[in-house]
């Protein structure tokens, strides 16, 4: 503890001075190991956490941004619940001195007592004040650090998120190859699971339902990232996708109008087996979006090797699914170099 114009404060906490009817209390902020501490969206609530001293460095009047919701306010907006309630138990114990003191001041030393019915007063000196420890934080921890390809900034999330702390909405290949990265990491976490487990979850079909989401989100982020790179690059993109409909969700459509626009063809980046699977890909994610998977002549022309019947179900794998992943990431840096 200090005791600082007349004030004790507890370890962490600084009593720094007045004027007039305004007081300064500083609080210090623990950081973690790494030298990460936590902000939490105010409108979302969810918590991030970013470099201390990378965030000390910044402008004061910073106008920080929710790595999830994208809601974007004063820096000072961003606090934690257990940095609140660090602050608050140090403005507290502050408080209480200063009434203390000023009662003191007023009515130290006085006591009167009457008869007659008339009110008697008294005023007893209050002990030495001792201020409470301040409370620790203990808030989630930093997994892996991420690095803003435009500012630098380094910061750690939690969950999906789609914007930098400091400069706002993240690029669109960060986003894509992030995604990716996820549902790597989701298969990754089933396999991993224990035998009994696994068995359990298998016969209640999780594992095949988490097989249809992946080539459903493979067809999304690659869909996503090409929209936005065609409209970010070129000009005249919304003239060119004048009643095209979703043709980004369609491969050979897309490859040809990114062509038409002037640049190169991905299918000849990727080459013949690659450009086969992914369409295979497509085929498969378009039947199980809008006939539960199961087998049509459409599909047939799309996969002419299959060996499935018209109404038969496709059966998925990992194998399949993993395979998709690593063509769709080939396709997206195929996209990204084709529309610089």
């Amino acid at each position: 503890m200090r005791d600082n114009h007349r004030f004790r404060m507890a370890d962490g906490a600084e009593f720094v001075g007045h004027q007039g009817d305004s007081f300064e209390m500083r609080v210090s902020i623990p950081s973690d190991d790494n030298g990460f501490f936590g902000r939490q969206c105010p409108e979302c609530s969810l918590v991030f956490r970013m470099d201390v001293q990378q965030y000390e460095a910044l402008p004061d009047d910073l106008t920080l941004w929710c790595v999830y919701c994208g809601h974007h306010a004063e820096h000072s907006d961003f606090m934690t619940e257990q940095q609140h309630d660090r602050i608050m138990r140090a403005a507290d114990d502050f408080a209480v001195q200063m009434v203390s003191q000023e009662l003191d001041k007023m009515f130290g030393g006085l006591a009167r007592s009457s008869r007659g019915g008339i009110i008697s007063f008294s005023y007893k000196t209050p002990q030495p004040f001792y201020p409470r420890p301040l409370p620790g934080i203990d808030e989630e921890q930093l997994v892996r650090i991420r690095t803003c390809a435009g500012c630098q900034n380094n910061y750690a999330v939690f969950g999906e998120h789609r914007y930098c702390p400091v400069c706002g909405p993240l690029p669109a290949a960060s986003i894509a190859f992030d995604a990716l990265q996820a549902d790597t990491a989701r298969l990754d976490a089933l396999e991993a699971l224990r035998s009994d487990t696994k068995a359990l979850l298998r016969e209640q079909g999780v594992f095949t339902r988490n097989w249809v989401d992946t080539m459903e989100n493979v067809v999304g982020i690659v869909e996503a990232l090409a929209s936005s790179l065609f409209r970010s690059t070129v000009p005249n993109a919304d003239n060119l996708l004048n009643g095209k409909g979703a043709i980004f969700q369609r491969l050979d459509p897309m490859a040809a109008l990114i062509v038409d626009a002037g640049f190169s063809d991905p299918r000849t980046t990727l080459g013949p087996p690659t450009w086969q699977r992914l369409l295979e890909t497509w085929a498969a994610r378009h039947v199980f979006t809008h006939n539960d998977g199961i087998v049509d002549a459409k599909y047939l022309t799309k996969v002419p090797s299959s060996s499935a019947r018209i109404g038969q179900r496709i059966v998925l794998t990992d194998d399949v699914c993993r395979r998709a992943l690593d063509d769709a990431k080939a396709l997206c840096e195929a996209l990204i170099d084709a529309l610089r």
